[in-house]
C-alpha cells in the first residue's frame, strides 16, 4: 500500500517526530502550569541568612539586611522570594507570574519553563516551515480564497514564533547573569540589591550561573 511505501522510504518519520514534539510541548505546558513553583510553606523554618544567593554567602550584601515577614501570608521570606497576589503565596526565587500558564515561574519550575519554551520554539519553526512550503503565490482573488486559511496560519505562527523567541532569549540572558525578571525590573525597590555594593551580587560568571540553574 501507499502507507507501507512511505514508511519504507522514511517519509513517515518526520510527521511522527513532529507529533511527538507537539505532545511533549503539551505535557510540558501542563507540568509547568500545575506544579509547585516553589511556594514558601508557613511551617518551614527559614533561618537568617539561608538561601542568601542560592546557598552562597556574598560579602557584598550588607549584613544588616534581615529576612522579613510577608505582609500578606505572614511567612518569613527567604532572600529572592516574593509574594504573588494572584497565587496568594510567596514564591522562592520568584521570576514572574505567567498569565498563559496561570502560575508563577519560580525556583522549582523555572528550568522546565525554559525547556517548554525551547520545545515550543522548535514546534513553531517547524510548523511555519510546513505552512510556508504549502504556499505558492499568485496575484488573483481565486488564489487568495483557496489559500487564506494557510496564509492566516502562517502569519499566526510567525507572530507566536517572534514572541516565544524573544521570551527565550531574554530568559537565557537573565539566567546567564543569575538574576530574575522581577529583580531586573525592580532593582531599585529591592533592599538586598539597592544596598549592595555590586549591581548584581549573585553573578558568578556565565558558566557557573548556567550550571547552578540547570544542574
Amino acid at each position: 500500500s501507499d502507507l507501507q511505501k512511505q514508511e519504507e522510504r522514511g517519509e513517515l518519520l518526520q510527521p511522527l517526530i513532529f507529533v511527538l514534539l507537539v505532545l511533549c510541548s503539551v505535557l510540558l505546558y501542563f507540568k509547568v502550569s500545575l506544579m509547585d513553583p516553589g511556594f514558601v510553606k508557613p511551617e518551614e523554618e527559614v533561618k537568617e541568612g539561608e538561601d542568601k544567593g542560592q546557598g552562597v554567602v556574598f560579602p557584598q550584601i550588607p549584613g544588616d539586611i534581615k529576612l522579613r515577614r510577608c505582609g500578606y501570608c505572614l511567612v518569613k521570606q527567604p532572600m529572592r522570594a516574593r509574594h504573588c497576589q494572584l497565587c496568594q503565596h510567596c514564591v522562592r526565587r520568584y521570576d514572574h507570574h505567567c498569565p498563559w500558564l496561570e502560575n508563577c515561574v519560580g525556583e522549582r519550575n523555572h528550568p522546565l519553563f525554559i525547556v517548554y519554551l525551547s520545545v515550543q520554539l522548535v514546534v513553531l519553526l517547524w510548523g511555519g516551515q510546513v505552512a510556508w512550503s504549502g504556499l505558492y503565490f499568485e496575484q488573483s482573488w481565486e488564489w487568495l480564497q483557496h489559500n487564506i486559511f494557510l496564509l492566516v496560519c502562517f502569519l499566526l505562527i510567525f507572530i507566536f514564533t517572534i514572541v516565544v523567541l524573544l521570551l527565550l532569549v531574554s530568559h537565557l540572558y537573565l539566567i546567564s547573569c543569575n538574576t530574575t525578571t522581577w529583580e531586573f525590573m525592580s532593582h531599585h525597590r529591592i533592599s538586598y540589591l539597592r544596598h549592595s555594593e555590586l549591581e548584581n551580587p549573585f553573578d558568578q560568571g556565565i558558566i557557573l550561573n548556567l550550571w547552578r540553574f540547570f544542574c
